[in-house]
């Protein structure tokens, strides 16, 4: 995978950010190429990584606008939640590595779907709120909506999931 100045990317983690430049670096004496990404979401910032390791990070194009239902479909879809609480950290935190939105449309659903049964522990709760956080900034980047436009579609897929579960 080729990617140029201004392509939007996910970084995994991080959530979409943008190829401001490609930078040379020496780095032990060699000269490495680096993609400089300007985080677009949250409080911004930027990261460099090594043009070729970009794919080996997990760096992605940003899903395409005819990805977003599928992805919307999954939230509302039942999960199935790992029994104990260190397996479902452990499955959440390989998720979060892989970059995809799938996965972090996993760790929100599961979670949710946690929520509705028992109080989250701290952990939980800021895994949920970042799994969303970079959902909702996916979503936004990818729709050119606003993150509040992209909140109310991922809340209205787990309200569809929540009608579909009890009926009501």
């Amino acid at each position: 995978m080729r990617l140029i100045v201004g392509n939007k990317v996910v970084y995994p983690s991080q959530g979409p950010c943008r190829i401001s430049r490609i930078v040379k670096r020496e780095v032990n004496g060699t000269l490495v190429m680096f993609y400089h990404l300007l985080i677009l979401g949250g409080g911004g910032g930027e990261l460099y990584v090594p043009v070729d390791k970009a794919q080996d990070n997990g760096v992605r194009l940003l899903l395409e606008r005819l990805e977003i239902p599928k992805l919307l479909e999954q939230l509302e879809r039942r999960s199935s939640i790992a029994g104990n609480g260190r397996q479902r950290a452990l499955d959440n935190s390989i998720r979060f590595s892989s970059g995809s939105p799938f996965d972090l449309a996993e760790i929100v659903e599961s979670l949710t779907e946690l929520r509705e049964t028992r109080a989250l522990t701290i952990g939980q709760s800021r895994t949920l709120e970042k799994a969303r956080r970079l959902l909702i900034c996916e979503i936004s980047e990818v729709l050119e909506e606003t993150q509040e436009e992209a909140e109310g579609q991922l809340d209205q897929a787990l309200k569809a999931r929540n009608k579909a579960r009890t009926g009501v």
